[in-house]
């Protein structure tokens, strides 16, 4: 859908030949209406892509002050706490907050999005590193055009906004910055030869933090062939199964950044099956500090992003200033956690 203005019910009416009180009781189904009538407004509207005004529905009692946030999956720690920073504002604002996974398949997405449009919810949140492709940058204008039109607001939380005419706010935490700081910090306890484990390209969140460990390499005087990007994903299994395959060969770092405090733990579980010690042998590091990342074995040393806040934000930013929060972008800051995971290189191992 484009940004043209938004369809009206009168405009429903007239494609179907009816008055606006008869086109307006067909749609409720509140009111009894011929079938045939009943027919030809929904097909009326379905042709317009006409969705009731969720503002004006609240005028008459009728709208719900709803926040919808879509996140990859609920199992997720980092997913979790930002599905509950929103559920946390929304219910201190009397909202309700209704909360989907996807399991990262942008069919499922769009169809959800779409049905909270219809329901009238005043927010739809994405949540979540994405791969930024065309496919991608034309859903999300769709999404953020058909909501703006049905008065609702789109909110990427962690993501990129495909432009700055696109109609959604974007509230995100600062990936770069949060990776330079943790590889600076293995850096500065001597290692010289760290493993990045948890690389997707294309994904901007991962992509970001990429951009963050080279960059660091590079103000400290390494040559950009001293970066070492494993290209794993992310997830416990996924850390654990490139942790093992690195240690079969012959190993030519020190220390692991972990693209998450999942793959971290993945990682940790290899180099203790294989015999290793952390920070003994090898030095670990992750991002995200989920709540089990202190009980990790050793703690974990790891960026804390602020994931609840960053669905506070998602919903009080928007809320605060709606004529002017779309196109808006806020930038969270992070840092690091330092605890147990981390020492100098074993001697004669500062590679």
């Amino acid at each position: 859908m484009g940004s043209k203005g938004r369809v009206t019910i009168r405009e429903v009416a007239e494609r179907a030949g009816v008055s606006t009180a008869t086109a307006s009781r067909a749609l409720s189904g509140n009111h009894p209406v011929p079938a045939a009538t009943r027919a030809r407004v929904l097909r009326a509207a379905r042709d317009l892509d006409y969705v009731a005004n969720a503002h004006a529905r609240a005028l008459v009692g009728g709208g719900r002050k709803m926040a919808a946030v879509v996140v990859r999956q609920v199992t997720s720690p980092f997913y979790a706490q930002v599905a509950e920073g929103v559920e946390a504002e929304a219910a201190d604002r009397g909202w309700l907050c209704v909360v989907g996974a996807t399991g990262g398949d942008a069919q499922r997405e769009m169809e959800f999005v779409q049905l909270m449009r219809e329901e009238g919810a005043r927010l739809v949140i994405l949540v979540g590193g994405v791969v930024e492709d065309d496919a991608y940058r034309e859903r999300v204008a769709h999404y953020a055009h058909a909501l703006d039109s049905s008065g609702a607001r789109l909110v990427l939380c962690g993501r990129p906004a495909p432009g700055p005419e696109i109609p959604a706010l974007v509230v995100e935490f600062d990936n770069e910055a949060g990776a330079r700081a943790v590889t600076g910090h293995l850096l500065s306890a001597g290692h010289r030869g760290i493993v990045f484990l948890g690389g997707l390209p294309g994904n901007t969140a991962l992509d970001a933090r990429v951009a963050g460990y080279r960059a660091a390499l590079a103000e400290h005087g390494l040559p950009p062939g001293a970066a070492q990007v494993v290209d794993c994903g992310l997830g416990r299994a996924a850390g654990h199964r490139a942790m093992t395959e690195l240690l079969k060969k012959e190993r030519e770092f020190t220390a692991v950044f972990a693209g998450d405090d999942m793959v971290a733990a993945g990682a940790l579980r290899a180099i203790s099956d294989a015999g290793l010690s952390v920070p003994g042998d090898l030095s670990v590091v992750g991002y995200n500090d989920i709540p089990l990342a202190e009980d990790f074995n050793p703690p974990l040393t790891t960026v804390r992003t602020p994931a609840e806040e960053l669905g506070r934000a998602a919903v009080r930013i928007a809320l605060r200033d709606p004529e002017h929060a779309a196109g808006a972008h806020h930038l969270l800051g992070t840092h690091i956690v330092v605890r147990d995971s981390v020492g100098p290189p074993p001697p004669g191992r500062a590679l």
